[in-house]
């Protein structure tokens, strides 16, 4: 399940990607986000030893599939958004 959710994200984020401003930066979010869809992808197929690909639960810390997924989304989401902040604090020191 964590799969289909980062897959989703990087789908979602990729289309508002060529709509919304730069100043945004969701293509360095997108991006990382497919890096992350990449990973588990690969992740799956090296682990994988028959049975359903796509699990809803996890033998991991955290159980359930879809509680996991948003919980690899979360730094995901914080790392773009430290980006962020630190691109406007750049830009604003640029104007003093």
């Amino acid at each position: 399940m964590w799969l289909i959710i980062s897959c989703v994200a990087a789908i979602i984020v990729s289309a508002v990607w060529s709509y919304a401003p730069k100043k945004y930066k969701l293509g360095n979010l997108a991006l990382m986000l497919w890096g992350l869809t990449i990973m588990v992808f690969v992740d799956h197929i090296l682990g994988y030893e028959g049975g359903p690909f796509i699990e809803m639960e996890s033998d991991g810390l955290i159980p359930n599939g879809t509680v996991l997924g948003v919980a690899m989304l979360i730094p995901v989401f914080i790392i773009w958004e430290v980006q962020l902040v630190l691109s406007k604090l750049k830009d604003d020191i640029r104007k003093r």
